[in-house]
């Protein structure tokens, strides 16, 4: 294996860790209606469970509503049910044709919860980022012990490696000081 494959695989893996960091951030609600603070919601219907976004439209109409769609009007009251089961905090309406989700502005205490929440999300992609930046380190300290590489040629990889591992740490917090000043926003 060469260097380039390696980092390149490493840093793929880094990155679907950021990305599933940039998901779960898009899914905490900061007091503003978007469609995506829906994304995270799965419905049970049809005898499975599928995201909502593959069984309804969802749109903001404006800042404080959102508009849920389905796409077959069947199942609008399991979609209401799991938005309202979700942990969200929302409590949705059903007129028979769409579902209207009000969004309630957030308490202070509220804020501050959900603050704690993305440091935890923030930390577990970090954790995620370290845990591949360890992988690819026994992989290099292994060809280093099967003498496929000179231990200057392992030190340089590992030092590719560790700044890989700090620009992914970087684009995490970068994430997570944006959302929180999202949430704190009054």
């Amino acid at each position: 294996m060469e260097e380039r494959e390696l980092l390149k695989r490493t840093r793929d893996h880094m990155q679907k860790s950021v990305e599933a960091i940039r998901s779960e951030f898009s899914g905490i609600r900061t007091g503003k209606a978007t469609p995506s603070l829906l994304d995270l919601v799965r419905v049970e219907a049809y005898g499975t469970t599928l995201p909502l976004n593959q069984l309804a439209t969802v749109t903001a109409p404006d800042p404080r509503m959102l508009v849920v769609q389905p796409f077959d009007r069947s199942i609008l009251g399991d979609i209401e049910r799991a938005v309202r089961e979700s942990d969200l905090g929302l409590n949705p309406s059903n007129d028979g044709a769409i579902i209207r989700v009000p969004i309630p502005p957030l308490t202070e205490e509220r804020r501050r919860e959900l603050v704690r929440v993305i440091h935890r999300l923030a930390e577990e992609g970090r954790v995620g980022v370290r845990h591949f930046r360890k992988e690819a380190n026994d992989q290099i300290k292994q060809m280093e012990k099967e003498h496929k590489l000179s231990e200057d040629e392992a030190r340089r990889w590992m030092k590719d490696v560790q700044d890989l591992t700090d620009e992914y740490i970087r684009v995490i917090d970068q994430l997570l000081e944006r959302k929180e000043k999202e949430v704190l926003e009054v």
